[in-house]
């Protein structure tokens, strides 16, 4: 919670001000949260409630009361809100929201990927082993190289043209 009034209220006229705050700010925030409609609301409408409170802080009688006063402060502050945010709004033609980015379809997915696998299984062995470690097992050049026996360099050039024999593959040309 960013409490920019009571930090520095911890240096001026009111250290009690500060503890209280620093006691009880996170149930105020939920309190603040809960007439709100995002975290960052509620963080501005508890900071705005917190300083009504700080200016009237020598006039509050009855300190056990004080959740109740801020309380009703949070209320207040966003009654005030709502009533200003009513004359604020404005009809429009267009929504500001971007259209939402479509998900892609699972069943596109599956033949991708059913297509791919059918690609891998037509390289030769030793490249299909290389491809199988390195992208579908996640190993890294020097595991796959260790695994197979091989030089890091083999694993390297026999990869880079397994995947180059991926990029040429028909089914995968038009799967995409």
């Amino acid at each position: 919670m960013t409490t920019t009034v009571c930090t520095g209220a911890s240096t001026g006229a009111f250290p009690s001000f500060s503890s209280y705050v620093k006691a009880r700010g996170p149930v105020l925030l939920r309190t603040a949260r809960s007439l709100t409609a995002n975290a960052f609301d509620a963080e501005d409408l508890l900071q705005t409630a917190l300083a009504k409170t700080y200016l009237s802080w020598e006039r509050i009688e009855d300190h056990k009361a004080l959740d109740g006063y801020v309380r009703r402060a949070l209320v207040n502050t966003r009654t005030s809100q709502w009533r200003k945010r009513k004359v604020d709004e404005f009809v429009c033609e267009e929504l500001p929201e971007p259209d939402p980015v479509p998900a892609p379809d699972p069943a596109e997915q599956q033949v991708l990927r059913d297509a791919m696998w059918r690609a891998v299984l037509r390289l030769p062995d030793r490249q299909r082993a290389m491809v199988v470690l390195r992208y579908y097992e996640d190993l890294s050049e020097a595991q796959t190289a260790e695994v197979l026996g091989v030089s890091v360099g083999t694993v390297k050039s026999a990869v880079s043209r397994a995947l180059g024999k991926l990029r040429e593959d028909p089914d995968l040309c038009c799967a995409a």
